[in-house]
């Protein structure tokens, strides 16, 4: 059994307070924060680059999760590890080549993920299973905060957990209803933003998720 570990993501957080917010999320009992990036290429959305990675790392010890969500993350993976990434995930759609990408990361000795769309079959990244730490099942189209679960993927989970022993993180859409279901199906790393940050009560939306 591996370990239920609570992301939240920063995205659904108060910009206007965010070191405040991560303090408040790790208080409450947050295992990771993570951070999604977006560049306006391969989602239509922008967000966050490393500067603002920076500015917060001093404000927490928890492993900062990075997921790039765009089109070149060869070109950014040295500023993130800079800023402060710990675990850094791309998506297996993007054009280069994948197991370069592996690498570079692997150079600065931070954890690999690999990310697959609601639409992307698990072919794409069995090949690359064996490299990574993390895989990321996005259970929401990529782009934007809030979206609906996407219940189909729910078997997707548990084609990846036949094949994949390491972590399996669910990434969208994840709540109090939902979480129980991704949990069951073998992921056991919850990305949660509006779950999170959009509650009264940021450690008993965690426990909730956790299954507590």
């Amino acid at each position: 059994m591996h370990k239920i570990l609570i992301a939240p993501s920063i995205l659904s957080a108060d910009f206007s307070k965010l070191g405040q917010e991560i303090r408040d999320v790790e208080k409450a009992g947050a295992d990771w924060i993570h951070v999604d990036v977006m560049d306006g290429h391969f989602v239509p959305n922008i967000t966050i680059g490393p500067v603002v990675l920076k500015w917060v790392r001093p404000v927490t010890k928890l492993p900062f999760d990075v997921h790039l969500m765009i089109k070149n993350p060869e070109r950014y993976v040295e500023s993130f590890v800079k800023a402060g990434a710990d675990i850094i995930t791309f998506h297996s759609e993007v054009e280069e080549p994948p197991k370069e990408i592996i690498k570079l990361i692997r150079y600065f000795k931070k954890k690999v993920g690999v990310s697959i769309k609601p639409k992307t079959d698990i072919a794409k990244i069995e090949p690359l299973l064996s490299m990574v730490d993390m895989v990321v099942v996005m259970t929401v189209e990529p782009g934007f905060g809030g979206q609906g679960f996407i219940f189909d993927c729910l078997s997707k989970i548990e084609d990846v957990r036949k094949v994949f022993k390491k972590d399996i993180q669910v990434d969208g859409g994840v709540n109090i209803e939902t979480a129980p279901e991704v949990i069951k199906r073998g992921a056991n790393i919850l990305v949660a933003g509006t779950a999170v940050f959009g509650s009264k009560n940021y450690a008993e939306a965690i426990r909730k998720l956790k299954g507590g």
